[in-house]
C-alpha cells in the first residue's frame, strides 16, 4: 500500500504542475515549493542558534491555522506584534515552524509574526519526508484537525518526535473505520496523542484500539473570542451601517450571492474570492441596488456622506477584514453551504449574531449544535432566506433569543487551549 500511496503522491504532484500552466492557485502551489526540501532546510537551520529546538505546526489551510493559532502562540519566542522576548510563557528557547499545504493558507499568513518560519509543506514523498525530519531539530510536531501525510508521520515516529493532533474530529464514514482501512490506521499509530473536539471522535478512535485520546474541545472557540476582543474598527463601514439593520455575508460563493441578491436591506458582502473579475460580476449582479466598492470608498472615491448613507450594498474587496466586520451586523450569512461546505460560523456567532447558511453543513458539528439551540438557520432557497429575514426584522424577541443563543454557545465552549496544555505530559514536551 505504501508503494501505491507514494505513486499517488507523485501523480498528484505532476497533475498540479500541469494545472499550474493555467490555474493561478496551482501556480502558487508550485512556485512556493520551487526551492525543494534542501532550500527550505537551509533557510530554517540558518535561522536557528546552537542548541535551539523547533516546534512544528502544520495546517492544511487558513481555517486550520485559525484553529491552531491560540495554542501555537503559547510557544512562540516572538509573539504577534513588534515586541520580542527571550523565552516563551511555556518553555525555554524554541522557535516555531509553521507549514501550510494550501496557497489559500500560506499566501495570507506567510508574514505571520507568531511563527519564526512559515513555508509550504513539501510534497509527501518518502525522500522529502526523511530529509525534512532528519534535517531539523524537532522537539514536537502538531497537526491541526486533520492532514494525515503518511510519510511525514512515519518519519516523525521513527525519529521519536512527539506528534499530536490538535482539535481533531473524526466521522464514522472516514476510511480509518472501514473494513479495508487497516493501512490507513497506520497513519494514526504515528500520533503520540489525539486532542479531540468531541466525544463521538473519541468513541470512534477507542473502537479501533486508540486509547491515547483527550476530549479537549475546539480551540477555534478560544480564537474567535480573542478576535472579538481585539476587533478592528472601520469608521467607513460604521458610517455605512448607521442605525440600520445590516446583514454581513461572509466568504460567499456565486451560489450564495444568487440567493442573497433578492434581499432588500443594508448588505455587506465579503466574498471568498476578491479578484477584480469576481468583484465586477458582483457589481453587475447587484446593479439594481446602489452599491459601493470598499477599496474605492476607502481611497476617497465615492465616499462622501450622502453616498455612504444612501448605498444599499457595500462590496468588500479586501482580505483580512471579515472577522471584524461582523461587529457591525444584525445578522450574518456564511457562505459555502451550496458548494463544498460552510465556512467559519463561529466568527459571527461570538458577536451574538443569528447565523444563516446553506444546506451543506453536515461535517461541521458546530452548525448542527447551533441550529438545535436556535442560534443558526439553514436555508435552501431565496424564499426561505427572505422569510427568515422578515421574521428577524418584525420580531425583536426572536432576534434577541437567537442572538443570545449564538453568543452563549461560543463563550461556554472556550478553554480548549488550556485543557491541551494541562494534558501534555510534563515529562514529554513541556520542560
Amino acid at each position: 500500500m505504501r508503494i501505491l500511496y507514494s505513486l499517488a503522491i507523485h501523480l498528484y504532484g505532476l497533475s498540479v504542475r500541469f494545472a499550474s500552466l493555467f490555474n493561478p492557485k496551482a501556480s502558487l502551489w508550485i512556485r512556493g515549493r520551487k526551492e525543494g526540501v534542501e532550500g527550505l532546510l537551509e533557510k530554517i537551520t540558518g535561522g536557528l542558534s546552537e542548541g535551539e529546538k523547533l516546534i512544528w505546526f502544520h495546517c492544511a489551510s487558513l481555517g486550520e491555522f485559525e484553529q491552531g493559532r491560540p495554542f501555537m502562540e503559547k510557544f512562540n519566542v516572538s509573539p504577534p506584534g513588534d515586541q520580542q522576548s527571550s523565552e516563551t510563557p511555556i518553555m525555554g528557547k524554541v522557535k516555531v515552524l509553521l507549514t501550510f499545504f494550501s496557497p489559500s493558507g500560506y499566501e495570507v499568513q506567510k508574514n505571520y509574526k507568531g511563527a519564526d518560519f512559515v513555508f509550504y509543506l513539501p510534497l509527501d514523498t518518502k525522500s522529502n519526508a526523511r530529509k525534512f525530519v532528519e534535517g531539523l531539530p524537532l522537539k514536537a510536531a502538531f497537526f491541526v484537525k486533520y492532514e494525515f501525510w503518511y510519510n511525514f508521520l512515519r518519519e516523525l515516529k521513527n525519529k521519536n518526535v512527539p506528534t499530536y493532533l490538535l482539535s481533531g474530529v473524526f466521522r464514522k464514514d472516514q476510511y480509518f473505520f472501514t473494513f479495508y482501512g487497516g493501512w490507513a490506521r497506520k497513519q494514526l499509530d504515528c500520533f503520540t496523542h489525539f486532542f479531540l473536539q468531541d466525544n463521538a471522535s473519541q468513541v470512534l478512535l477507542n473502537q479501533i484500539g486508540f486509547k491515547n485520546t483527550t476530549v479537549s474541545g475546539d480551540t477555534r472557540f478560544d480564537r474567535v473570542a480573542e478576535i472579538a476582543e481585539q476587533k478592528k474598527d472601520f469608521p467607513l463601514i460604521r458610517r455605512f451601517t448607521g442605525n440600520s439593520k445590516v446583514l454581513v455575508a461572509g466568504s460567499t460563493w456565486e451560489e450564495d450571492e444568487e440567493i442573497i441578491s433578492t434581499l432588500r436591506l443594508k448588505l455587506i458582502i465579503a466574498p471568498h474570492e476578491v479578484d477584480n473579475v469576481h468583484i465586477e460580476s458582483l457589481e453587475k449582479k447587484y446593479a439594481r441596488f446602489k452599491t459601493l466598492r470598499y477599496s474605492l470608498a476607502k481611497e476617497g472615491k465615492l465616499a462622501n456622506e450622502d453616498n455612504l448613507q444612501e448605498a444599499e450594498v457595500l462590496i468588500v474587496d479586501s482580505i483580512g477584514m471579515l472577522s471584524s466586520l461582523y461587529q457591525y451586523a444584525t445578522m450574518a450569512y456564511v457562505g459555502g453551504g451550496f458548494t463544498e461546505g460552510i465556512h467559519n460560523i463561529l466568527e459571527p456567532a461570538v458577536y451574538g449574531l443569528p447565523v444563516i447558511f446553506g444546506p451543506r453543513y453536515s461535517k461541521f458539528n458546530e452548525a448542527s449544535e447551533l441550529i438545535a439551540l436556535g442560534g443558526a438557520f439553514c436555508i435552501r432557497t431565496s424564499e426561505e432566506l427572505n422569510s427568515l429575514i422578515l421574521k428577524f426584522n418584525s420580531d425583536p424577541d426572536f432576534l434577541r433569543k437567537s442572538s443570545e443563543a449564538s453568543r452563549d454557545y461560543v463563550l461556554k465552549r472556550k478553554g480548549a487551549t488550556a485543557k491541551i496544555l494541562d494534558a501534555i505530559p510534563a515529562s514529554g514536551l513541556i520542560s
